[in-house]
């Protein structure tokens, strides 16, 4: 598994996804921090990440930190990583629990230097819920509105379908012997917090008071528009289940909604693989895939053609990429992802090979590294190993074009002269950004492809 080091000093340098001092964080205000209490923030993992998932925390509060120790395992939207300390200290409280998420940037823990200010950033951290979630209507707070409390709470606390809670409020729980599945939260989510487990213990109630009048007014001043949104949702039909997305298939879906602003175009062509066919039976034994042969080919067709390795961002300019770099989709558990081989028309065809299979090994271990994933310039999607002869690929954001390969089945053809004989042919479908890719580019392109496929030796070279 990858690591990577958060800073979450107030005074030292920023590395690259350590934030600014805490008064930065308005979301979180409450977890300003003095002395020498540090935040840890959510770390970005990847250009393309907005927010990360706990999957677990390696250590435990009031574990004593070490420079470089492993800390917590974060889930970004392709991969997990270990994120490593980059100070000594105590960790004193666990701000985002595991399988919760939040903003990058945003703290998910504190670490104290000394067993002293330890109370106090339990503190800051029991609070930091109640605020953020009081932050939104902060004028409405004189009027007490005791009554309201319970009807957002259950709502908000639907949504994750399950009671979670702070560690500091478990904690409180167990002192107090408070039954936490029995405590309705007020926090975000309807997250149990510190000051829900002390209204239900008795203790304190002046300071539970501050939720209810926070959340009751949110939902009229915030949301008028979106509060009918349930209602008109249709029922679930019985027997079904609701499933949230994973981070990886939020960042799927989020991707593929961006590519319906591209206008795209699809142009098929068949290629036969008689060639083909005989040149893997020959390379297969030693480790060749028939993956790394297609790619290799894509990348010396693209050589040829530099316009369909090119790409469009902004709708005004042509991006002509130098470097061609092969991405290819992969299935695994739960998502998609797509392991990039760089300098796909440099390498030989077995170092390719070699290459790939790492790469794929990585990405089921979901330890890709960000620009072993989000750096293509072309894709090449292959479903013939399943039988599929045809389909269309839909074009990842900042590409031209992504190729569609079928399985190559034996098919009968006539010659000029009457003649019938077999011949196994493949469709290839591409799929490309009509801005800055016409027709003839895409044919031109297939047809040079077609001819490296059909008389393959020279992808030995």
């Amino acid at each position: 598994m990858a690591s990577l080091s958060f800073s979450a000093t107030l005074t030292g340098r920023r590395l690259p996804f350590a934030s600014a001092p805490s008064n930065r964080h308005r979301r979180r205000p409450s977890l300003s921090v003095q002395s020498k209490i540090r935040e840890i923030f959510m770390p970005a993992l990847s250009s393309t990440m907005t927010e990360g998932k706990i999957v677990s925390w390696i250590k435990s509060e009031g574990d004593v930190l070490s420079k470089g120790d492993s800390v917590v395992v974060v889930e970004s939207d392709k991969a997990d990583m270990d994120v490593e300390t980059f100070y000594d200290g105590i960790l004193a409280a666990i701000v985002v629990g595991e399988g919760e998420t939040a903003p990058v940037g945003s703290p998910i823990g504190l670490l104290a230097e000394t067993e002293e200010e330890i109370s106090e950033a339990k503190a800051k951290a029991a609070n930091s819920s109640p605020v953020t979630a009081s932050s939104p209507a902060p004028a409405t707070s004189p009027s007490p509105a005791p009554a309201p409390a319970p009807a957002p709470a259950k709502v908000v606390s639907d949504a994750p379908r399950k009671a979670v809670a702070t560690p500091y409020a478990k904690k409180l729980a167990k002192q107090h012997k408070v039954d936490i599945g029995s405590v309705v939260g007020t926090g975000p989510y309807g997250r149990v917090t510190a000051a829900d487990v002390e209204k239900a213990a008795g203790i304190s109630p002046a300071v539970s008071n501050v939720a209810p009048q926070a959340v009751a007014p949110a939902p009229p001043k915030t949301a008028p528009v979106s509060a009918p949104a349930p209602a008109v949702s249709p029922p679930p039909i019985p027997g079904s289940s609701v499933v949230p997305f994973t981070t990886m298939q939020s960042a799927v879906a989020k991707n593929m909604v961006e590519s319906l602003s591209v206008p795209t175009f699809h142009v098929g062509y068949p290629v036969t693989t008689d060639a083909l066919d005989t040149l893997y039976e020959r390379v297969k034994p030693k480790g060749v895939t028939m993956t790394a042969i297609l790619a290799k080919a894509a990348a010396m067709a693209l050589v040829q053609h530099p316009v369909v390795n090119a790409s469009c961002k902004d709708g005004k300019n042509f991006v002509y990429n130098s470097n061609i770099i092969i991405a290819v989709a992969v299935a695994i558990n739960g998502g998609l992802i797509t392991p990039v081989l760089q300098d796909a028309d440099k390498l030989d065809l077995y170092l390719l090979s070699q290459k790939w299979k790492e790469l794929v090994g990585k990405a089921r271990a979901k330890q890709l590294q960000p620009h072993e994933y989000n750096s293509g310039t072309f894709t090449l999607s292959n479903l013939g190993m399943f039988g599929v002869d045809r389909f269309d690929a839909i074009l990842p954001p900042g590409q031209g074009a992504i190729m569609a390969v079928g399985a190559s089945k034996p098919t009968v053809l006539a010659d000029k002269d009457g003649f019938f004989s077999v011949k196994s042919k493949m469709l290839v479908n591409v799929t490309a950004d009509h801005r800055i890719i016409y027709g003839a580019d895409l044919a031109a392109f297939l047809q040079t492809f077609s001819k490296i496929i059909e008389n393959p030796e020279s992808l030995t070279l």
